[in-house]
């Protein structure tokens, strides 16, 4: 009977281990679990410790670079405020930022408009580009044209017509402009035209065939009727031209 005292005392001590023993097991779990969250966080927060580091670096090496310009920088404007002397107050910093302050309004109004001043002329320049484009395209055509070769010729041509001609000449002109277009208005009038090139024609076969007629066949042609009418209308010129006025010459011909 003693020994199952004994026996069952032995199992509940081991009983008592074995839940101790589980405990510690689950303690150790836990801590591992939390161990194992440790290290993940740490490895999440690495790459920003070595971002940091990094521009940590990158920072003292501006400083490196930034110190000399800043020391020359100081330099120059010791030197720059040694030559305004007394002619530099304080007061009139103070007065400025006062002014700057007071003014804050205006300048950000003029900010405002500056904006869309900006923003106007980039609409513009996105509107006027394919303008532009088109009105390079088509000068390049009038190029090729012969426009401009035609245009620098003219220009040559009134060049002779300011330089060869004078102030009364010019004022002449225009006291006759309306009879010179009256004259080239009849001149280019459909039966004008055709005279003249009937008279041209006549004078290239005159002048192209040659002379076998005697007097006798002159006065035989003076009995056709074309000829009377080319007479009448060669007499009637010259009535016109003696009813003329006449034109006085420099030399008083």
């Amino acid at each position: 009977m003693l020994a199952d005292t004994q026996l069952l005392e032995k199992i509940d001590l081991l009983q008592a281990e074995i839940h101790a023993q589980s405990q510690k097991l689950e303690a150790l779990s836990e801590q591992n679990r939390l161990l194992r969250d440790m290290l993940s966080k740490i490895d999440e927060i690495v790459p920003y410790l070595e971002e940091q580091r990094q521009r940590q670096a990158e920072w003292e090496e501006l400083k490196r670079d930034l110190i000399p310009i800043g020391n020359q920088m100081i330099k120059l404007s010791i030197d720059e405020l040694a030559e305004i002397g007394n002619d530099f107050e304080l007061r009139d910093l103070l007065y400025l930022l006062k002014r700057l302050l007071r003014d804050i309004p205006l300048i950000l109004s003029l900010l405002d408009r500056l904006e869309a001043a900006v923003e106007l002329l980039d609409e513009v320049q996105r509107l006027t580009k394919p303008a532009f484009n088109q009105a390079v395209h088509k000068l390049d055509e009038l190029e090729r044209a012969g426009y401009f070769k035609f245009a620098r010729e003219s220009g040559k041509i009134l060049h002779r017509v300011v330089t060869e001609f004078t102030e009364e000449d010019v004022k002449a002109l225009g006291d006759n402009i309306v009879t010179i277009l009256t004259t080239v208005k009849n001149l280019t009038q459909p039966e004008m035209m055709a005279l003249t090139n009937q008279a041209i024609t006549a004078i290239r076969d005159d002048s192209e065939a040659e002379t076998k007629g005697s007097y006798l066949s002159l006065l035989k042609d003076l009995s056709d009727p074309k000829v009377k009418r080319g007479l009448a209308k060669l007499i009637n010129l010259v009535k016109a031209l003696s009813d003329s006025p006449q034109i006085s010459t420099k030399e008083g011909a």
